[in-house]
């Protein structure tokens, strides 16, 4: 950001923190606190770019994390939206893409501070090592994760997810089959591969644009215990717990603790893209075949 804008935002944040304190306070003592979920991409001291934060800045993320917040699993933050009562903010880990840098400090970081972590991989370039086309066009070339590193990841403790078979722009689809081997058919050789169950979806890019009724359908029908976006927002009870809104864990800290403390602001313009439809849910005749 320019300083005009760190200046403004300074501004906004500091002036605003102790009603921001108060109405924390007072929506945690209702039980509707915030669910709230961060997602990275690669964590790394070269090539640093928008999509990437250094292995120092990485760690202070969660030296403050875990000083300010309950750090909750997906399934948990999910479990407490369901209840219906959250009685204070808590924060959830996930990483997109997959990239073979983050097994050098990120993860060791997460696995030796037993904190929960979704691991979002693109199945594809996992098993063909190639790099991710976004990447290329910058000039970029980051090698993806092997399979070997997820199953260390899977032994030590981190969650893997779905994050389709070659990335593309899920919004984009409407063959049918197609978007099914994009979600459902990667989904199930990633956790054959892995000896693991694959219970969450991450949308590649993830804004509202990259998103559909139908690929929520599919995702529903296969028995995925959700979906996340990345176009930043909070998930509060009441709301469907099924699709978790994430927000970019972005290297420049006054960002990052403006969102996680809950910046008023973002409640009333980020609008929730949801495609509910309890007609869609899994059977449990579904859900145990899948199993």
């Amino acid at each position: 950001m320019s300083l005009f804008v760190d200046t403004l935002l300074a501004a906004w944040y500091y002036g605003t923190l102790p009603y921001r304190w108060w109405s924390t306070a007072k929506a945690s003592a209702a039980g509707c606190a915030p669910a709230m979920v961060l997602f990275y991409h690669r964590v790394a001291d070269t090539d640093v770019h928008e999509w990437t934060i250094t292995t120092a800045e990485f760690k202070a993320h969660l030296d403050w994390l875990q000083e300010n917040f309950e750090i909750v699993s997906l399934s948990e933050a999910q479990d407490r939206l369901r209840s219906g009562k959250l009685h204070a903010p808590t924060v959830s880990l996930t990483f997109d893409d997959g990239y073979a840098e983050n097994c050098r400090d990120a993860i060791p970081e997460i696995v030796r501070r037993r904190l929960p972590c979704t691991y979002f991989v693109a199945t594809e370039h996992i098993r063909s090592g190639r790099p991710f086309q976004d990447d290329l066009e910058l000039g970029l070339s980051f090698p993806p994760n092997t399979i070997d590193q997820l199953r260390a990841m899977v032994a030590a403790g981190i969650e893997i997810g779905s994050h389709t078979r070659t990335h593309p722009n899920i919004g984009e689809i409407s063959d049918p089959e197609v978007l099914r081997d994009e979600m459902v058919t990667s989904r199930d050789e990633l956790s054959a591969l892995l000896g693991t169950p694959i219970d969450w979806f991450a949308f590649p890019y993830g804004q509202a644009q990259h998103m559909s009724a139908q690929a929520f359908r599919v995702a529903r029908r296969a028995g995925y215990r959700g979906v996340c976006s990345a176009y930043g927002g909070y998930n509060f009870p009441g709301e469907d717990s099924f699709h978790l809104q994430r927000i970019h864990g972005d290297p420049g800290w006054l960002r990052l603790r403006n969102w996680l403390s809950i910046d008023p602001r973002k409640i009333a313009q980020v609008q929730r893209v949801d495609f509910p439809s309890p007609l869609d849910m899994p059977t449990l005749v579904e859900q145990g075949a899948r199993r």
